[in-house]
């Protein structure tokens, strides 16, 4: 009784995070479902897709009414990232591949996401860095396929581990789709949304075994956290908070390679 409170309480926290910094909160999810719920690996990676797909949706919904979604992004980029999660997630419900292998993999990235969340409070010369890779890009593929590409990549990753990916999402619609970084933010979460609902149906096809009232109680209190922290986004200064949340990540991230 008392693991499952602090579970919830959690994901309140994550929901919270969500809320305040706009994304990445939902990374946390997988460890928490694993480590304190005790929620086999697999089962959780699926989990955590249906967290981060209602998370983005309610995260979308200012944007939308701002105008900050552009669909015509989310047709050419959704797609190739939503048959990427499908076939992350089949390729995750194999039998030959480890819990052990989608752990240290779900670690690596963490690490990485952990590292995007730092440097993105930092602004050294950031401009000309994007310039310059934009530039590079370019030159070896049409945007439209290297934005398919990019999708295909990132929903892969999405459906293999369960993390929304919002931090390989958004450079891709900047850097690739010239869309302005309110826009892509906005856009980004769509896309989430809609590859969080391939993916899952992937480890569904997979047979993996899903703890729907454990799933429908964590999600609901990840959605409560969410308004919280949009509410208390108003107070604080979400770019320190995510700089702070990215050392956090980090951290999490280590415990998790070393448990594996």
């Amino acid at each position: 009784m008392l693991i499952n409170l602090l579970g919830h309480l959690l994901a309140v926290c994550i929901g919270i995070s969500l809320g305040l910094i706009g994304g990445g909160g939902s990374i946390l999810a997988a460890p928490v479902l694993i480590y304190v719920m005790s929620v086999p690996s697999k089962s959780a990676f699926a989990m955590t897709l249906v967290i981060v797909g209602v998370a983005s949706v309610i995260g979308a919904i200012p944007h939308w009414q701002q105008g900050n979604v552009n669909l015509n992004t989310v047709a050419l980029f959704s797609p190739a990232s939503m048959l990427g999660a499908y076939l992350g997630a089949k390729l995750a419900s194999q039998p030959f591949v480890s819990p052990t292998l989608q752990l240290v993999t779900f670690g690596v990235m963490m690490l990485i996401a952990s590292v995007a969340m730092i440097r993105k409070g930092n602004n050294q010369s950031k401009d000309a860095a994007e310039k310059d890779e934009s530039h590079h890009l370019h030159s070896l593929l049409p945007p439209w396929l290297a934005i398919a590409l990019e999708g295909l990549v990132v929903g892969v990753i999405t459906g293999f581990i369960g993390i929304g990916g919002g931090f390989l999402v958004i450079p891709a619609l900047v850097l690739l789709g010239k869309t302005p970084m309110k826009e892509a933010v906005g856009t980004s979460l769509i896309i989430l949304a809609l590859k969080s609902v391939t993916g899952f149906a992937g480890y569904l096809s997979g047979n993996i075994p899903i703890l729907w009232d454990l799933l429908v109680s964590f999600t609901v209190a990840a959605s409560g956290g969410i308004l919280i922290g949009a509410y208390l986004n108003r107070f604080v200064s979400a770019k320190q908070l995510e700089k702070g949340f990215g050392y956090f990540v980090l951290a999490v991230a280590i415990f998790v390679l070393i448990k594996r």
